[in-house]
């Protein structure tokens, strides 16, 4: 299927809906207490629970929309289907609290793998929306790895000395925050390495 192109706004709702769709889900039931064939859940884990096929009805969307999933797309989804469905399979949040640490360690090994072998990787998801040099690509990619493998510590952190609350809020602020700052301050590194750059970052 060809890539197409998507209304930014629409392909927003898609991307960002679930995950607000789960905020005000988990604010509206996290006091409450769900019996279910003889067995008693959380509001989270309900929670949880309905968010998995929202994501996956909204990947299905996009892919159906655009033609094109990324990569990290697809392994976000899987990740979200392993770790939600192990939270709600054993009755235990740790599972779904967990899965930023992984999707940001794998995304940081990956990345580290990459550079280990004098590749930047990055570059083959990213090349169509920022056109850098072969060293660009090199320092935004090290740059990245090393903030995903600090936000995967940032996770263990959040989630395991404080609230469930605070680590919701988190999830869907937090981090969303964290990334759109990360790329806001490579503002010099694409104007000194895209095209028509002359001076180098440090």
């Amino acid at each position: 299927m060809a890539k197409r192109h998507l209304n930014p706004k629409l392909k927003a709702a898609l991307e960002f809906g679930p995950v607000l769709g789960f905020f005000v889900a988990y604010l509206w039931l996290k006091d409450e207490t769900f019996s279910i064939s003889g067995a008693d859940y959380a509001g989270f884990i309900v929670v949880t629970a309905g968010f998995i096929p929202v994501f996956l009805l909204a990947m299905a969307a996009l892919w159906r929309l655009t033609g094109h999933l990324s990569r990290m797309q697809v392994m976000t989804a899987v990740l979200i289907v392993v770790f939600g469905g192990l939270s709600v399979w054993f009755n235990d949040p740790r599972f779904f609290k967990m899965k930023p640490t992984f999707i940001y360690l794998l995304f940081g090994g990956v990345l580290g793998l990459g550079l280990l072998r004098g590749q930047s990787w990055l570059k083959y998801v990213m090349e169509g929306v920022m056109p850098l040099s072969h060293e660009g690509w090199m320092i935004l990619t090290r740059r990245l790895a090393i903030f995903f493998l600090g936000l995967a510590v940032l996770n263990e952190v959040i989630w395991r000395g404080f609230s469930e609350e605070t680590w919701v809020y988190f999830k869907t602020f937090g981090l969303t925050a964290a990334i759109f700052g990360f790329f806001l301050l490579q503002g010099p590194l694409f104007r000194d390495h895209g095209f028509g750059g002359r001076r180098r970052a440090r």
